[in-house]
């Protein structure tokens, strides 16, 4: 699997999402794969599934140290206490003594000072319960502000990204700061395989229009992708994302599908003020 360099970190470049995945079926599916190949699992505590991961994993047979684990803390938990309280929690649950990466999941809607989320982080990863630390769902501004607040780095900002959504002013500025982009919602809830631009070019190369918009993304310096897949054989097309490259031509075509009224995921309460 190829990997995404940010900071200290190194990124699986093709993750499985399990939003919406719970119980047996959640099981099943993460169990299936790491059996195709996958070696980046993100999970988060909303997604109330750490039971089944964990069991997954260790069900596995992969080493451990070979999977790259990440979970994300809800909003509410953010202060300092409550933070640190809920990391263990999620631990508790995924059977694990630490994860390999965990993210603030949103901007904090209720005001909590950055400074306070961003101490209660670093010190999650001074006890040792995460290899790294990110960020999700900030703007430019937001991660400006949370690097300042954090003493150690932020290797990556997971947010929504796919062929209808432009992304460039978060690029530009997690590039200069070593930082990864973590693409969610990557084929953008259904719109990605249904495409016409895309199945053109899919075309060319005896691929689907769901690879081609994959690797579209991971051809992307410094971006990884976590597509979500409740079927073993969505699961197996989407690593074929990772045996073949886009011509500069083609890439260009597929950025040119970006519009203002791309994003998919926009909860009120929740959504910062986005980036134009």
């Amino acid at each position: 699997m190829q990997n995404v360099t940010a900071g200290h970190a190194r990124i699986p470049v093709l993750g499985f999402g399990t939003f919406q995945l719970e119980g047996d079926a959640c099981r099943d599916m993460v169990g299936h794969a790491l059996d195709m190949g996958y070696r980046h699992v993100d999970t988060a505590q909303m997604y109330r599934n750490a039971r089944a991961v964990g069991a997954a994993i260790a069900e596995a047979g992969v080493p451990r140290d070979e999977i790259f684990l990440t979970t994300k803390v809800w909003p509410d938990r953010y202060r300092d206490g409550d933070q640190q309280d809920s990391v263990a929690a999620s631990l508790e649950r995924l059977g694990l003594d630490r994860v390999d990466l965990l993210l603030l999941h949103w901007p904090s809607p209720d005001g909590v000072p950055l400074p306070e989320t961003l101490g209660a982080l670093n010190d999650v990863l001074e006890r040792g319960w995460t290899r790294h630390i990110g960020i999700g769902n900030f703007t430019v501004a937001l991660t400006r502000e949370a690097q300042a607040a954090s003493d150690a780095p932020l290797i990556t900002n997971q947010v929504e990204y796919h062929p209808f959504l432009s992304q460039q002013p978060l690029l530009t500025e997690l590039r200069r700061r070593s930082m990864g982009l973590t693409a969610y919602a990557p084929l953008a809830q259904g719109r990605v395989p249904a495409d016409d631009t895309l199945a053109a070019i899919a075309a060319e190369y005896g691929r689907s229009a769901t690879q081609v918009g994959l690797r579209w993304l991971i051809q992307q310096p410094g971006v990884a992708a976590i597509p979500r897949s409740a079927s073993p054989a969505h699961a197996e097309d989407n690593l074929g994302a990772l045996d073949f490259a886009l011509t500069d031509e083609h890439m260009a075509r597929i950025s040119a599908l970006a519009r203002s009224d791309g994003r998919v995921v926009d909860p009120s309460g929740l959504a910062p003020d986005w980036d134009d």
